[in-house]
């Protein structure tokens, strides 16, 4: 499992990328609202004018073709009337057949007014032309109306429209930029304000910078939360140092002791052996302390650390506690990696590995493999099951071998503390045959 960066990074971009989708958004519906109302506007425009228009061009044409239809009446032999903007055409019923074979495509029209398109009739010198249809017993009347000027005119109207709602849409997105710029401003000054009262030990008071609107009350409530924040930090920070010290105390008097107890040449086996087991204890709780008292400062410390060293210190220490158990620990690999940290907080990581390690292995061999820039925990045990491999760093969480044994379950979780401290990073994965093995990178 990798350490990954640091969570304060992955927060500063998350609120990076919803600023800029916040700003997004004010200008897409800025956009969407101007191209919306132009867009209806102008289909609104053009429905009008296209109804009208319409209406009127009908109008003319019925009092037209009633015209047509009186004058027939009068002169059925004037099969041809001309109008303004109007050619009308009559045909009696002995002429009906006529129409199928010069204009084929007015035959089958009912009464009523069409739109036509002209696609070669010279008798017609209109390109376009609205075409009224009345077909009586005795006579069809047909009354094409000029509609070239308002066919061209209403497609340079549309054009027109099409125009006027690119540019509003347009104008819309240079309004959006220009608000989205106002609505934002307060907010990223609030957000690098805040920034930069992070980097200091002391939280900047933001409410004075603002004023008493949305942005101020937040900044107001931002300030509250600060101070509860300091102050809880504060507590935690002097409650650390003073279990650091209060415990150091008591340790260093055992430690005292228990060396006193040891360099006395009377002392019989058993209770030598007891004296050593208190003495790794004592050395593995002043390790901890000083991992922990790192960890609550988030403060990495340096050192020159043996990793060979360290681990045979502490296969000895598991060895002196196997209690008769048939498991076998050794090392392995090449010496000589050193790393950059305090020896209490490498004791700390590989000493969770190689102690989870003993601990689930009943029988067989926990081998400490030395790399050059890293250390591997093999073991034997019962292996590494998914749900254990996926929830195997979470506080509190215990594997499902662990059965009735010791522990708390935040081992492993502050190994991955102190790796995202100090930039490892910890693995561990099933073996290839049995066991787990678990990777320390440095």
């Amino acid at each position: 499992m990798a350490s990954g960066e640091p969570a304060a990074s992955a927060r500063l971009r998350k609120k990076k990328r919803f600023r800029r989708r916040l700003r997004s958004r004010i200008i897409l519906s800025f956009v969407l609202l101007g191209f919306g109302l132009t867009a209806m506007f102008a289909f609104a425009t053009n429905w009008t004018r296209a109804r009208v228009e319409k209406q009127l061009v009908e109008d003319v044409m019925n009092r037209n073709i009633s015209n047509a239809a009186q004058q027939f009446q009068i002169d059925p032999g004037n099969a041809q009337f001309a109008f303004d903007q109007t050619r009308a055409f009559v045909y009696p019923r002995d002429k009906f057949e006529s129409v199928r074979v010069k204009r084929p495509e007015w035959y089958d029209l009912k009464d009523g007014i069409f739109f036509v398109t002209n696609d070669g009739d010279t008798s017609i010198p209109f390109e376009y032309y609205r075409l009224g249809v009345r077909k009586t017993p005795n006579a069809w009347f047909f009354l094409a109306y000029d509609m070239t000027e308002s066919t061209r005119s209403e497609m340079k109207f549309n054009r027109a429209l099409y125009l006027s709602v690119l540019v509003f849409t347009l104008f819309s997105l240079l309004v959006g930029w220009w608000a989205a710029s106002r609505v934002m401003s307060p907010v990223s000054e609030l957000a690098n304000r805040i920034k930069r009262s992070g980097r200091s030990s002391q939280s900047e008071a933001l409410a004075a910078h603002f004023p008493d609107d949305e942005v101020g009350q937040l900044a107001e409530a931002l300030d509250d939360y600060a101070e509860r924040l300091t102050n809880v930090v504060q507590r935690d920070r002097e409650f650390n140092a003073d279990v650091s010290h209060e415990l150091r105390t008591p340790l260093a008097v055992i430690k005292g002791a228990v060396e006193l107890l040891l360099s006395r040449p009377d002392l019989e086996d058993k209770t030598r052996n007891r004296l050593l087991r208190i003495q790794r204890a004592e050395q593995q709780c002043t390790d901890l302390i000083s991992a922990l008292l790192l960890l609550s400062r988030n403060e990495r410390g340096h050192g020159s650390t043996d990793i060979a060293k360290l681990a045979e210190q502490l296969l000895d220490a598991h060895r002196a506690q196997l209690g008769g158990k048939p498991l076998a620990l050794r090392i392995e690999g090449e010496r000589g990696l050193v790393v950059d940290a305090p020896e209490a907080a490498v004791a700390v990581a590989l000493g969770n590995l190689i102690g989870n390690a003993v601990k689930y292995t009943t029988e067989g061999e926990v081998v400490v493999r030395l790399l050059p820039d890293s250390v591997e925990v093999v073991d034997s045990g019962p292996g590494l099951s998914s749900e254990d491999a996926a929830k195997l760093f979470e506080r509190g969480y215990r594997g499902t071998h662990a059965g009735h044994s010791q522990g708390g379950g935040i081992g492993l979780s502050i190994v991955r503390r102190l790796c995202a401290l100090y930039g490892w990073d910890v693995r561990v994965k099933p073996g290839d045959t049995r066991g787990v093995v678990a990777t320390l990178t440095f």
